[in-house]
């Protein structure tokens, strides 16, 4: 599903796209196809593996009680540990229902200590009016938007979801990695980019290369961030 590793220029840090797809992408549809076609343990994004974001979660020291959203959460087992961590607040958002619904299935009855939200991170309705958080965590879901206005919307929303002296974690594609994840193309970033989109409100806590194996084996150079909200 994805080339072995169609790397691009590491030396061109410009923060989006400048030109335009032939045809729009419609991610819900994309998303909610990719969940519905294929068991979620043999998707390329699947963690069975979760310590690289823990690693950074530990290092916020914030109680079980913290408001805790991932966003674009998709079938993750971050929510399962989360939970049976102790966790007590936390919200999975994705744009994708098909996706939802897997992990509502999985957790079962413990599904009713999660909050769920079908919403688009980029076109925004039901997260514009949530109580800011405590913690945002995202692993590869930003480096899907390509677009000057994407990235805006997306940043937009983060900073103004998270409460002060709140945490982002943010993990993608790094300089090195695939220029493309399932079938669409990825904006890839350095810690020195993801603090520019963020702006002089974020002060970088941590960060780190990591190098994740897919199912099938092939291997995705991700960095991975942490930031705090002044």
């Amino acid at each position: 599903m994805h080339p072995e590793n169609n790397s691009c220029d590491t030396n061109d840090k410009s923060s989006c796209s400048s030109s335009t797809p032939k045809e729009e992408i419609s991610y819900k549809n994309h998303w909610d196809n990719a969940y519905a076609n294929n068991p979620v343990e043999k998707l390329g994004w699947y963690e069975s593996d979760l310590s690289p974001t823990l690693d950074l979660l530990n290092k916020t020291k914030l109680s079980k009680t913290a408001r805790i959203l991932n966003v674009g959460a998709g079938a993750t087992t971050l929510v399962d540990k989360l939970e049976s961590d102790g966790y007590t607040n936390i919200i999975a958002t994705d744009i994708s229902k098909v996706s939802l619904d897997h992990l509502k299935s999985r957790l079962g009855n413990h599904s009713e200590r999660v909050e769920f939200i079908i919403d688009d991170l980029i076109n925004p309705s039901v997260l514009l009016n949530i109580e800011p958080v405590d913690l945002w965590i995202d692993r590869a879901v930003l480096h899907f938007f390509n677009k000057c206005e994407e990235q805006d919307e997306y940043f937009n929303l983060l900073k103004k979801s998270i409460k002060k002296d709140g945490y982002v974690i943010l993990a993608e594609y790094n300089l090195n990695g695939a220029t493309k994840c399932a079938g669409l193309p990825v904006h890839r970033y350095s810690k020195e980019m993801l603090q520019e989109k963020l702006g002089d409100g974020f002060k970088l806590i941590n960060s780190f290369d990591y190098t994740y194996t897919m199912p099938h084996g092939h291997l995705r150079p991700y960095i991975y961030t942490l930031f705090q909200k002044d």
